[in-house]
């Protein structure tokens, strides 16, 4: 029987090596994710969906503000504005945060819940990994790889990004940075699948929701004691913004309406929708997203009297 326990503790011990090892190559490469969870705890911060991970780089903003920014957008299942993506909040953000600058990106879908819904144990982000974990600055995490990470940890090391970054690579500051085709045919295909078909169908099935605006008063009224709150509204396609002007036409009075009651700056870009590129009708192609992002910068810098 020792003999078998030694044996058995031998292979449990390098069983637990191995994977400590394999672990600890997670890098950008490993998921949309992992990176959100593995770097130091920010001042300033980006919050949103998807649309907002992919169109807000903190290099750019660092460069103009001369301040490092975290993206800690996620996409609209997993980080919609509500009670766990606020909870995340409080993990993840620096609790010494004095005069911190913080971006809400919003569009009417991380403002909205499936008709279906009755109570919070029903909102989709009830899966994500912003529920699920405590740790937001450990380096390897193996916590979030444990509890988040279904592939063969042989993957992460077998993808790691020394082999070369993945077509979706996550920066350590959060921005995901996308890579696809960008022809013209390309383009229509993914903007068809994304806007006729996945967020026409969405728009049947969902409505603004109270409750996600409450949430984004409660995130604003948590963040002003740390420093500034600026509300953003990035744009998408001609064709997606039509649709969301049909499904939200009240969102932007609702925004502006929250932004007079904090005393807080709305930019709002809705109406500039021709300016940039987009992959797929939805996600600002990554070189538009560097010229969005310095304009919000810009945008701040003028309100702070800063830019001539």
């Amino acid at each position: 029987m020792k003999k078998f326990l030694l044996k058995l503790s031998f292979y449990l011990a390098a069983g637990i090596l191995l994977f400590a090892v394999l672990g600890s190559f997670a890098d950008g490469n490993t998921d949309d994710n992992y990176m959100h969870f593995a770097v130091e705890k920010p001042n300033n911060i980006i919050l949103g969906d998807s649309r907002g991970s992919q169109a807000v780089l903190p290099s750019i903003l660092r460069n103009k503000l001369k301040q490092k920014f975290d993206n800690f957008s996620l996409n609209v299942v997993q980080s919609p504005y509500g009670p766990i993506y606020l909870e995340a909040l409080k993990r993840k953000i620096n609790s010494e945060t004095k005069n911190g600058i913080f971006i809400l990106t919003v569009d009417p879908w991380n403002l909205s819940l499936n008709n279906n819904v009755k109570s919070s144990k029903d909102f989709p982000e009830e899966h994500s990994p912003l529920k699920n974990m405590y740790s937001y600055d450990w380096s390897p995490n193996y916590e979030y790889l444990l509890k988040n990470y279904s592939r063969s940890w042989f993957k992460i090391f077998t993808e790691r990004e020394a082999k070369g970054r993945s077509n979706t690579y996550l920066h350590k500051d959060g921005w995901l940075e996308v890579n696809v085709d960008m022809q013209k045919d390309s383009v229509a295909k993914r903007e068809f699948e994304k806007v006729d078909i996945f967020y026409t169908d969405l728009a049947k099935t969902h409505t603004l929701s109270q409750m996600r605006l409450n949430s984004l008063e409660e995130t604003i009224k948590f963040l002003q004691p740390k420093g500034t709150v600026y509300l953003v509204r990035i744009p998408a396609s001609e064709k997606l913004m039509k649709l969301e002007s049909s499904y939200a036409p009240d969102l932007n009075g609702k925004i502006k309406g929250i932004s007079k009651k904090y005393d807080i700056k709305y930019f709002d870009f809705s109406s500039k929708a021709k300016d940039y590129m987009y992959t797929d009708g939805n996600h600002m192609y990554k070189e538009s997203g560097k010229v969005f992002t310095a304009q919000i910068a810009d945008s701040i810098l003028l309100n702070r009297g800063n830019l001539k």
